[in-house]
């Protein structure tokens, strides 16, 4: 038996952020990074507690993937203040800080707390999702923690929070994106429900991300990519993801490769991989079932073409357009962070943990440890 449930309660669309003076919480901590507690973009945020009398207290300590040390930091902090609400104001790292931070708290005073996720970049759809990766900085491993408890209570989606993002930014998690609704969309727990989500998210973004990058204040474009982001939240949420996440989170561990980035990087060498489709196939009588959704999609973005091996190299082809388009790397050297000497060294130490990661589990093809080595060298 399967289900399917969307339990967050999401606002979108003009005047969103009146949410806010309507909420019955009336004592919040908001959980932020300091470049946002900072800037005037926490204003939209504040004004809202502070014009219907709610308290509110700023927690900024929230960092790039968020380290354990931080999350008790936080843990603390909401102890002594003891709000009813937190309200995470941020990217996927101020997000899953706060779902840690509620999940530990109410852990240990029984006491359970409301959680709103404002979402500033379209990236991550944490807003809307069961998952939470925190870091071992010291062991260079990242957890992703899984349980229905961690879904925020509500999202508020507003075009205005991310009309500021750099292009950079605005690249890496558009792929982010894309990549959760393919890796969504091909997972062995895919369902109907979570197809329509996925499906609809790569349209999106084959539609707008481009634009959004561009044109960084154009409001259309921008509103669609929130939309996109969430909708691939909700669908991964449901049918998980797979080795692309895997892999990605092991390059962000060892070499803060921002997630998107990584993600994007390594897409076009998973779908060759499941796919088993590359530029020396042939075509074959029958295909495996993640094939069929390749070319679903690539017809979706309208990359309709000759054949299904032609149609799935068209979408490897599109991807990396996509990439260089953006400005994002197709490779690690091409990065110029990474030496060759540490990326080669650490190869065996990342398939491994990319093999016991979460996400892996749900590729619509078994890696081995071989396959996962030979994708890590092909990505230098």
């Amino acid at each position: 038996m399967k289900s399917f449930d969307i339990k967050t309660k999401i606002y979108f669309g003009d005047n969103s952020m009146d949410r806010l003076r309507d909420t019955p919480y009336k004592r919040i901590m908001i959980v932020t990074d300091k470049f946002i507690a900072e800037s005037d973009l926490l204003k939209i945020v504040t004004d809202p507690l502070a014009q219907s009398g709610k308290e509110y207290k700023i927690f900024s300590d929230v960092v790039p993937d968020p380290p354990v040390e931080k999350i008790v930091g936080g843990v603390k902090a909401v102890l002594e203040y003891a709000p009813d609400c937190l309200v995470a104001v941020g990217g996927g790292s101020a997000i899953d800080s706060a779902k840690a931070i509620r999940e530990f708290a109410e852990r240990m005073t029984s006491q359970k707390m409301g959680l709103i996720a404002i979402p500033t970049t379209s990236g991550t759809g944490s807003e809307v999702t069961a998952f939470s990766v925190i870091t071992d900085s010291v062991h260079h491993i990242k957890y992703p923690l899984v349980s229905d408890s961690l879904l925020p209570d509500e999202a508020i989606l507003d075009e205005a929070l991310v009309m500021s993002v750099p292009q950079n930014v605005t690249a890496d998690t558009g792929m982010d994106v894309l990549t959760h609704a393919i890796e969504a969309y091909t997972s062995i727990n895919n369902n109907e429900f979570s197809a329509a989500l996925a499906e609809k998210s790569v349209e999106i973004c084959g539609a707008f991300l481009l634009r959004a990058y561009l044109d960084g204040h154009d409001a259309h474009a921008r509103r669609k990519m929130h939309v996109a982001s969430c909708l691939a939240g909700l669908a991964f949420n449901s049918a998980s993801l797979g080795l692309n996440h895997g892999m990605a989170h092991q390059l962000g561990a060892n070499f803060h490769i921002p997630h998107g980035r990584a993600n994007a990087m390594l897409l076009p060498h998973i779908i060759e991989y499941n796919s088993g489709i590359n530029i020396h196939s042939r075509s074959q009588k029958e295909y495996p079932k993640q094939v069929e959704k390749y070319v679903s999609l690539a017809r979706l973005l309208g990359l309709q073409n000759f054949n299904t091996i032609t149609t799935v190299r068209a979408l490897v082809n599109w991807v990396q357009f996509m990439d260089k388009e953006m400005n994002i790397p197709l490779s690690i050297s091409q990065l110029g962070t990474v030496s060759g000497k540490d990326y080669f060294s650490k190869i065996p130490e990342m398939a491994e943990a990319a093999l016991k990661d979460a996400c892996t589990a749900t590729n619509p093809k078994v890696p081995s440890y071989d396959d996962v080595v030979k994708i890590y060298q092909d990505l230098w």
